[in-house]
């Protein structure tokens, strides 16, 4: 069964959730019966290979993100349906081209539809009408819907009544073994002590609710360590510049290499989550592979993803008092998020589970 995958910057991942989990659906093919193609952007890769790990790639010569990602998505499900006999889309943004494409072709769809792109603060008014239309299109020609969050299916069955599949992210891929040597290089590099500090990683944006975090350890002078691109906005700009001379926050620019990433996240004593869309966040069930207590902002796709066992806050006094919690309870939440990700987010769950739906 040749099954292609499309909607993402492409493999190696080295961008985001979704092109993380493209790779760990590819890693984890372990069946004869299935033959993957991921269609890549060209602009995002120096080096073509044309195979990797087993699967094909095939290259379309536009971004995967902005105002390209729509005829990005469009070229590679016309060329993918020429080539596959399943297509797997990832995100909503090329979908409003599917009553054309339904025209011509009768192949399968497996539409993950992401996370509610529409509700994103960052898009304007007419964006996200676009985006909103792009999602019906998605759930009405779509073979089958996958959802990664049961806040995400309990939407699509309100908002269109339709069932959807729940298939949430892995995780596991985190959990390489550290050198010693390598970590205490990373933490000298990064100024950190072993458990002195809290942790938040995210992009920099008013839905990630970074300032309501900075503001309340500002507030409670604890040590906070905060990874992202601060330069990307307005909001992260200002937020540098206002924090970047605090003696308890640390404004840190991206870490894009996960063996650096991985120390940093080793080594905090909490791990703060402040995302307040898109379902169940790859940051977020990454984290709790780590067995560290975290702290995250209360809304439905955070208590679902923790199983309500994790600590939640909806503004800064919550979060102040939170960060006074004796240390039996967060060695609890640590506990509990341990064992929630190695009960349902370990790669090879989350490939048998695609398999399946193909």
């Amino acid at each position: 069964m040749k099954v292609a995958i499309i909607g993402t910057v492409g493999v190696p991942a080295n961008y985001g959730g979704f092109e993380t989990l493209v790779e760990q659906l590819i890693r984890h093919n372990h069946s004869e019966d299935i033959q993957y193609a991921v269609y890549c952007s060209k602009k995002s890769y120096d080096d073509e290979r044309w195979v990797y790990h087993g699967a094909k790639t095939e290259y379309i010569g536009l971004n995967a993100n902005g105002i390209q990602s729509i005829p990005y998505d469009i070229l590679s499900l016309v060329k993918a349906s020429r080539k596959s006999d399943v297509i797997l889309i990832l995100g909503v943004s090329g979908c409003a081209f599917l009553p054309i494409f339904r025209l011509f072709s009768k192949k399968k769809l497996i539409i993950n539809i992401d996370g509610l792109e529409h509700r994103r603060d960052k898009w304007n008014k007419w964006i996200r009408k676009f985006l909103k239309f792009s999602e019906k299109q998605a759930v009405k020609y779509a073979d089958v819907i996958v959802t990664d969050n049961q806040g995400i299916t309990d939407y699509v069955k309100e908002e269109y009544g339709k069932d959807s599949e729940l298939i949430a992210y892995g995780g596991d891929h985190v959990l390489t073994s550290i050198n010693p040597a390598t970590e205490e290089e990373v933490l000298k590099e990064y100024d950190l002590e072993k458990d002195g500090y809290a942790l938040g990683i995210c992009r920099i944006e008013p839905e990630n609710n970074v300032h309501i975090i900075l503001n309340a350890f500002e507030r409670a002078q604890k040590k906070l360590v905060f990874i992202g691109n601060w330069d990307k906005s307005d909001y992260g700009k200002n937020l540098k510049e206002k924090y970047e001379d605090s003696k308890f926050v640390k404004i840190t620019p991206a870490v894009y290499d996960l063996d650096k990433l991985n120390v940093i996240r080793s080594n905090c004593s909490i791990y703060l989550h402040g995302h307040s869309a898109g379902g169940t966040n790859p940051s977020l069930v990454e984290a709790m592979f780590f067995k560290k207590p975290i702290l995250a902002f209360d809304c439905i796709y955070n208590r679902e993803s923790t199983e309500n066992k994790a600590t939640y806050f909806r503004d800064e006094n919550e979060l102040i008092k939170l960060l006074q919690s004796p240390k039996e309870e967060l060695d609890l939440n640590a506990i509990n998020m341990l064992e929630i990700a190695q009960r349902r987010y370990k790669w090879s769950t989350i490939a048998s589970q695609y398999e399946h739906l193909y």
